[in-house]
């Protein structure tokens, strides 16, 4: 197929989802532009800064990590007055 054929099948396509089907479709839409916008941040990073994401997957992944609730909770009680 032709750009021209393929994007009057995608219409097509678009034009038959219920509410759900293209609320789910644009999320994946979305998501998929933004991992290729990812892929080129990651590449800007440097060796350090990779290093450091990693390290921090692997340590949430090893159950070394704090709920970002639990973190704000903490921090609410240390600071009442800081809002």
């Amino acid at each position: 197929m032709i750009t021209t054929e393929l994007k009057q099948e995608l219409i097509r396509k678009l034009d038959n989802l219920e509410e759900s089907q293209m609320e789910e479709l644009y999320g994946l839409v979305v998501n998929w532009l933004n991992g290729k916008k990812e892929v080129e941040e990651w590449a800007l990073l440097t060796e350090p800064q990779k290093k450091g994401i990693i390290d921090a997957i692997e340590e949430i992944d090893a159950g070394h990590g704090q709920a970002h609730a639990d973190v704000v909770n903490e921090m609410r009680k240390k600071y009442p007055d800081a809002r």
